[in-house]
């Protein structure tokens, strides 16, 4: 793949470079952390080194890691896959308290920030993190399209592999690699088959609600061990939750968060749809639109805003709502129609919210106004147009 695509998060990057002395990028393997990583060395103003902790040779010029950082004290030294040496992070606090400036180090980790913290020094106001996601679609500019993006997904080596057959095969290396070695080597206490079993079952379960005790029994395992595998594998970049809406509502709601596998074309191999033909007769495609929609939005939503569903045990139901603060601001039905009708619950949701700007999400509809606080849009038009961003 020799293709680069501008990413959203470079002019972020570039901004914390200026302010802090350590910046972070962190997101799952084979994301594009190591070509934006490079592709920035030739935009600072001072020499940049990199350093890939998964070779030797890399590795030798840091067995006396003080040494060689304070060599290069005025240089950006960038540590690639940093989550298999948290004891350099001591050593980072150390360095960068003697010389303070923006811009020394850049560390890049296949685990989030929460996951690699757990086993090093906290670098909490030396350091500025930014997670590096799958390419979204805004992201891709005209080719490939929507269709092709939302079934491959957004790793670079699968969307832009020459044809479906080859983006498969990446597809079960990459999922294969993260079972057998990266999640061990994270800390998951799981076999690899038992890892690619939760992951099948939960690519199965996309867009329910999770119920740890309904799973334990499944793989014969505890409640407690089900809610700790799901943490890895969220700090691990594979799954998300979406937590319910609660504040200041007066009813009975569901309060257990829903899942999603993040990735759509992680999601397709392991419920081994073939193609998007097949896709289109699968029961499974409301649901996958529906993450596949909510992933989109994640990426490129406002800092300041969060995402939530709404759902009471009375039927009102909204599948995202964007919150900034405590005070919902938007309601969001995703439907995988050109035609869409709004649903009582949706309605009820909307009355219950309080929320002047709302929108059925579509894959290709028209653009225009439902009702006076409810407007009908495709996804492309929604992020260009209508996100808060």
């Amino acid at each position: 793949m020799d293709k680069y695509l501008q990413r959203i998060a470079e002019n972020h990057i570039l901004r914390d470079l200026q302010q802090f002395p350590i910046v972070g990028i962190v997101g799952p393997r084979q994301v594009g952390k190591t070509t934006l990583a490079k592709l920035l060395m030739n935009k600072l103003d001072k020499k940049a080194y990199y350093l890939d902790l998964e070779l030797q040779e890399d590795i030798t010029k840091l067995e006396n890691a003080e040494i060689y950082f304070k060599s290069h004290q005025e240089d950006c030294i960038i540590l690639d896959e940093i989550q298999h040496f948290p004891e350099l992070y001591p050593v980072l606090r150390g360095m960068t308290d003697k010389f303070r400036i923006p811009g020394r180090f850049i560390v890049l980790g296949s685990a989030s920030p929460s996951l690699i913290r757990k086993s090093s020094d906290s670098l909490a106001g030396r350091i500025a993190y930014t997670q590096l996601s799958p390419l979204n679609i805004m992201e891709m500019g005209e080719q490939p399209g929507m269709e092709d993006h939302w079934f491959s997904g957004g790793f670079p080596d699968s969307i832009l592999a020459e044809d479906i057959p080859a983006s498969k095969n990446w597809l079960r290396n990459f999922v294969q690699a993260y079972t057998d070695k990266d999640l061990p080597l994270l800390g998951m206490p799981a076999a690899p088959m038992v890892i690619r079993r939760f992951l099948t079952m939960l690519a199965n379960y996309q867009g329910g609600i999770w119920n740890a005790s309904n799973f334990a029994k499944s793989m014969g395992l505890t409640y407690p061990t089900m809610n700790r595998y799901l943490d890895f594998l969220e700090e691990a970049f594979l799954i998300t939750r979406l937590q319910p809406y609660s504040h200041n509502i007066k009813k009975r709601l569901v309060k257990s968060p829903k899942i999603y596998i993040r990735d759509s074309g992680v999601l397709h191999y392991l419920t081994a749809v073939a193609d998007f033909e097949q896709l289109q007769g699968n029961v499974m495609i409301g649901n996958s639109w529906e993450g596949y929609v909510i992933e989109q939005i994640r990426e490129l939503v406002s800092p300041d805003i969060d995402l939530y569903f709404y759902r009471t045990h009375n039927g009102a139901e909204c599948d995202l709502v964007l919150v900034r603060g405590l005070q919902p601001i938007s309601a969001v039905e995703i439907k995988y129609t050109s035609a869409p009708r709004i649903s009582k619950g949706f309605q009820i949701a909307i009355e219950d919210l309080g929320t002047r700007d709302n929108y059925i999400i579509t894959p290709y509809s028209d653009n225009y106004m439902k009702t006076e606080n409810l407007r009908v849009c495709s996804l492309i038009e929604y992020l260009d147009q209508y996100l808060v961003s």
